[in-house]
Parts: C-alpha cells; structure tokens; sequence
C-alpha cells in the first residue's frame, strides 16, 4: 500500500530538485507539466503538475517519520548539501512526543519535516520549540 499525493507547482524543474533530494528519489516519470516519483520507503506516489498559481497554506504541513535519528541527519545533509534552508530541532517535544527533526519548505512554500520519536510526552510543545505550529 502506497500512500498518493498530489501537489500543485508553479515551477515543475525546482519542484523536481527539491523532491529527488527531500525522497532521495529520481522520478519515476517526467513530462512538460508534470513528474511522478515512486518510493518505496516512504511507500509513497507523489505527483507534481504545473499549474500558473498556487496558493501556499499555513493550516498545514507534511512529514516523512523515519526511524532513526540517522536518517533524520543524512535526509537533513542532502537538503543542506543541495541548498535548501533547514531549521532543526533535537529532542523537542512537539504533539505529545519528544522528537528530532529538520524542517525544509519547498518552491511552493510547503513546509516539510524530516523527523523520529524519541517516546511520548505528557504535554503537547516544549517552551524552547515553535513544533509544528510555526
């Protein structure tokens, strides 16, 4: 079972770069408006279509939850390596549970985090963390 996301882009080819290297993936299929990674870890279909506008949203974001804080750190290296901005934040608490992730936006503005749990958490957000609110 895959999980299947659609996202609008206003620039297909940034798009591309940011996703190869937030999966660590090649698309599967390039076209003129539009490209389609497959990944199987995360079992993910992520489509991306050209569109003249989109409008970013601050109601939401999205994550990929790996399962150590290895892979947090080499999916955090790619993103720095390709040079795009990334906020991290290491043993925070953040939605009932205390977490080490790195945050990335991509061209649309999407924020993104790359992140594992260290355990629950009595409390929704720790003082020194915006979690996943910012």
């Amino acid at each position: 079972m895959k999980t299947h996301l659609n996202l609008a882009t206003t620039d297909l080819a940034t798009s591309i770069n940011f996703y190869s290297v937030l999966l660590d993936a090649k698309p599967k299929r390039v076209l003129a408006d539009y490209a389609l990674f497959v990944t199987d870890e995360p079992a993910l279909e992520l489509a991306l279509d050209l569109t003249e506008s989109v409008e970013a949203t601050t109601d939401a974001h999205y994550g990929i939850c790996m399962e150590s804080v290895e892979e947090v750190d080499r999916a955090i290296a790619r993103l720095q390596s390709a040079g795009f901005a990334v906020s991290i934040e290491r043993e925070q608490t953040c939605c009932y549970a205390n977490q080490t992730k790195g945050w990335a936006v991509d061209p649309s503005d999407r924020r993104w985090e790359v992140y594992t749990v260290h355990g629950e958490a009595a409390e929704r957000d720790g003082a020194d963390t915006t979690c996943c609110t910012a």
